[in-house]
């Protein structure tokens, strides 16, 4: 699958220093979204990475160039007949270029073919822009929500309210 120059695949081992850079990326990324400073882990993301392969799941990269500069990925997570779209990243300077929508239609198309109608998602509630993402490919059926305690020393900022219930967030 291509658009112009950005080519989507399977991850191979060739793969595996840049999208190392990408894991740390993304979760630098997550932790902004708590109101956390993240510092990129490399050695936690080549952990993540080594995870995700022993346990083969699907993973797609996005490339661009000649060179194959790797520009974004998305890891599916199998949980028996279910299919999970466990983390999507794309680099900050390729966004709202096609990249994401061209990886999630792999992850799509990895679905329909093991019989499934949808792909399944945990977001942050305060992730708009994987929110509008989904929303604009037609996801917008809530399925479950997390509920846990506060951790010690935890301050929420939000509350957000899922039907007659607030939740701290």
């Amino acid at each position: 699958m291509s658009n112009g120059s950005i080519r989507v695949r399977e991850y191979g081992p060739v793969d595996r220093e840049s999208v190392v850079q990408l894991v740390a990326a993304f979760r630098v990324a997550l932790s902004s979204l708590r109101g956390r400073e993240g510092k990129a882990d490399v050695s936690s993301a080549e952990g993540e990475l080594q995870e995700y392969v022993d346990k083969m799941y699907p993973i797609f990269v996005a490339t661009v160039g000649k060179e194959e500069q790797h520009v974004g990925y998305l890891v599916c997570k199998v949980d028996g007949d279910t299919l999970w779209a466990e983390s999507l990243f794309v680099s900050p300077e390729f966004r709202r270029c096609g990249v994401a929508g061209m990886l999630y239609a792999m992850a799509e198309e990895l679905a329909q073919s093991r019989g499934q109608a949808t792909l399944y998602n945990w977001v942050h509630p305060n992730n708009d822009a994987i929110i509008t993402f989904l929303k604009k490919r037609g996801y917008d059926v809530l399925n479950l929500i997390e509920i846990r305690r506060r951790l010690p020393e935890e301050k929420t900022g939000a509350t957000l309210r899922v039907g007659e219930h607030d939740y701290a967030y």
